[in-house]
């Protein structure tokens, strides 16, 4: 068996358990590549087996990788997406950051995970992907998206209206700082953040939520996944920001974009022991009793 390990730069008191990831993997004999940058990272601050071998792109992956580990937060499992892209390679997070939505391992049960994951005692969430589509080929061949699309002003900027169309048809034009088109994953994230509902991973829908509207009657509205939508921008500035997940770019104002389902998912793993609705309790601390008293 052999896993890949992506991660990002973190502080030292992280260390101790990226040491016990590569002592729990090496435990079960299993093959270890490194994304290269991370490899570089830490070469010199933990143990390693011998025989690690690196890697730097996605297609270094294909037919080579059982499963890809993602060391870090939430935002670090995102960086995957652009190295599995569409090969179906299971993906799991091991949570060193805050929250832990996507990586949902704690940091405190990586043993236990790591011999749960070789023994295959777990099953694969298929995570649907936004896809962008845009007449000057933004974000190139990474132009998907596993939380959310977003549409929003530049820091100094005013208020931007965003002409919103469903498969042709006008939906709405938002007053906003912006626009989230989340997918039921991204649905916890920042679409969360701006009020917009959770949406279960297996609901056939994405979510379209405004951020900061100036017409208080605006809400979220929830569409089916197999729409397509496309966005009109109007404002004062002639550039605005566009995200897909951590990537960002500044557009013109005169660039309409598109935003479908992705004819590809990603398969996320979810050890036996864990359920989604587990998760949503532990993470947003439902029915607990957090006053002081």
């Amino acid at each position: 068996m052999r896993i890949a390990i992506y991660g990002r730069d973190f502080n030292d008191s992280v260390l101790p358990f990226v040491q016990e990831v590569f002592d729990a993997l090496a435990a079960h004999q299993i093959e270890i590549s490194v994304y290269l940058k991370f490899y570089n990272f830490i070469k010199n601050k933990v143990v390693l087996p011998e025989n690690i071998i690196t890697f730097s792109s996605h297609k270094e992956l294909v037919n080579q990788t059982e499963v890809l580990l993602s060391l870090g937060g939430d935002g670090t499992l995102l960086d995957t997406l652009s190295l599995v892209r569409d090969s179906q390679i299971p993906v799991i997070g091991i949570n060193f950051g805050r929250l832990g939505f996507l990586a949902s391992i704690n940091k405190n049960e990586i043993k236990n995970a790591i011999a749960a994951l070789v023994k295959g005692e777990y099953s694969l969430d298929k995570r649907s992907i936004l896809n962008l589509e845009s007449q000057n080929d933004l974000f190139t061949d990474e132009n998907f998206a596993l939380n959310d699309i977003t549409i929003h002003r530049r820091d100094n900027s005013a208020m931007m209206i965003i002409h919103a169309y469903m498969n042709g048809e006008f939906v709405n034009s938002y007053w906003a700082d912006g626009l989230i088109i989340a997918t039921p994953t991204g649905s916890t994230a920042y679409s969360l953040s701006c009020g917009g509902p959770i949406i279960l991973p297996s609901a056939q829908n994405f979510v379209i939520t405004p951020i900061a509207p100036h017409n208080l009657n605006v809400r979220p509205i929830i569409v089916p996944d197999n729409v397509e939508l496309t966005f009109e921008i109007e404002a004062r500035s002639t550039k605005f920001l566009l995200s897909c997940d951590s990537r960002t770019e500044t557009v013109d104002r005169s660039v309409k974009i598109t935003i479908n389902k992705a004819k590809f998912n990603v398969n996320l793993v979810r050890l036996n022991n864990e359920s989604y609705l587990t998760t949503l309790r532990n993470k947003l601390l439902w029915g607990i009793d957090t006053r002081n008293y």
